[in-house]
């Protein structure tokens, strides 16, 4: 007890304060070392690029939950806008809804794979910001606002793709999800790059700021002439961003586009978001520690299934950690309100 006093004052060592800050990144190197021991193919070169490109996608969204979650906020409604988003996209490219079963196709018969990423990117946007909007106008909790639009977006792409897959992308499409540029996927690229950008801009960005103010405390944030309605919908509009950005990258990946795209996702994005250190309480978390919390989910649920653990375990073990994350980040929340 004395020791965590003097170390409250600046005299000592605080031990908690630095785990709690490195703790994502230690278990990080503990569950590699486990895994690599109990399995030598683990950290095989193409093992750890395959577990990267797993992630990228979910990683990206993670991205974008950062920053909702920074603000005490959270979006339900992912996966459900990433699958309409994809199909938007695949629309686009391909010239039509008509599936085609085509595992590859090198003909061009839509707008191609730049028109096709730039509708999914502001169509996510779009769908960001009438939620945002719900939020910040009517007044709606983002729990419900989300849940509510999870439906919504998920009966929608119903609606678009008629219940059928959209298949069969040319090369430069598939190329976004398939290829590789200096032999790392193109997808682990993207996904580093605007985890740099993102970082970036929370940490040395006006905006960033603001973020951070509206989800340590929205009514101080108010009353020093902040705009918390713009930045709360400013951060739904960033989500639907890397939604998009993720879906038409997913698109690329699967050679694919269906409606029941991106299920589950959910509870994969916050568990990263999570886990790096984010809390749930709003104004403490870093895109580093996102990027961490990704990769430490991908490392686990891979060398799960090198270990050939059944995959209804996989579900309850992440489900654990999930609690045990929250519950870590309550308790240090409460210790920093006693120092």
């Amino acid at each position: 007890m004395a020791q965590g006093t003097v170390s409250e004052q600046g005299g000592g060592f605080d031990l908690f304060g630095m785990l709690a800050r490195f703790a994502p990144l230690i278990f990080l190197v503990v569950l590699m070392a486990g895994f690599a021991i109990a399995e030598p193919r683990f950290l095989s070169t193409v093992n750890l690029l395959n577990v990267l490109r797993q992630v990228s996608i979910s990683g990206l969204l993670a991205i974008g939950m950062t920053f909702v979650i920074l603000t005490a906020g959270i979006d339900l409604s992912i996966g459900a806008v990433l699958a309409f988003c994809g199909l938007a996209a695949a629309i686009v490219a391909k010239g039509s809804a008509t599936g085609n079963f085509a595992l590859g196709s090198d003909e061009v018969q839509g707008y191609g794979w730049g028109v096709a990423a730039l509708a999914s990117v502001l169509l996510g946007m779009a769908a960001g910001a009438v939620q945002g909007f719900a939020i910040t106008r009517l007044k709606v909790p983002p729990f419900v606002v989300t849940l509510g639009g999870m439906s919504v977006f998920r009966g929608a792409a119903l609606l678009l793709s008629g219940g059928g897959p959209i298949s069969g992308f040319d090369a430069g499409f598939r190329y976004w999800g398939q290829g590789k540029a200096l032999e790392i996927p193109v997808p682990v690229l993207i996904f580093l790059g605007f985890a740099i950008l993102a970082h970036l801009v929370l940490r040395y960005s006006r905006f960033g700021r603001q973020v951070y103010a509206v989800g340590g405390n929205p009514e101080a944030a108010r009353l020093s002439g902040l705009k918390v309605r713009r930045v709360l919908l400013g951060v739904y509009i960033i989500m639907g961003f890397f939604v998009g950005l993720g879906a038409f990258v997913l698109s690329a990946r699967l050679n694919s586009a269906e409606a029941v795209a991106g299920q589950g996702y959910e509870l994969t994005v916050i568990a990263s978001v999570v886990i790096g250190g984010t809390s749930l309480f709003g104004g403490i978390g870093t895109i580093f520690g996102t990027v961490i919390g990704t990769v430490l989910i991908g490392v686990l649920l891979n060398g799960l299934v090198l270990l050939n653990v059944s995959s209804y375990v996989q579900q309850i073990i992440i489900g654990v950690i999930i609690v045990l994350a929250v519950a870590f980040d309550t308790f240090a929340k409460s210790r920093r309100r006693r120092v």
